[in-house]
């Protein structure tokens, strides 16, 4: 059976706040960072996968994000799919 190397990319939706993200502004700012107008800040899920098929790794990894990863009412999440 085939393995598939996936990322799931959450971040809060634009119209949440993300109080992290402004800290990190913040304080790249106290770094001497200029220039950062925004700074979200979300997390990146690594999963490997066995599948028959990839159209399968797709729909098992969607269900997985949809349920588990990430919070639909204030977050959205993006897939890539690696064979």
């Amino acid at each position: 059976m085939p393995r598939f190397q996936a990322r799931v990319l959450v971040r809060l939706r634009p119209s949440v706040l993300d109080p992290a993200g402004e800290a990190a502004r913040a304080a790249a700012s106290r770094l001497d960072v200029e220039g950062i107008t925004s700074l979200r800040i979300g997390k990146a899920v690594e999963i490997e996968l066995d599948a028959p098929d990839e159209a399968e790794a797709r729909r098992r990894l969607e269900r997985l994000s949809d349920r588990l990863l990430a919070n639909p009412v204030i977050e959205d999440w993006s897939l890539e799919i690696d064979s």
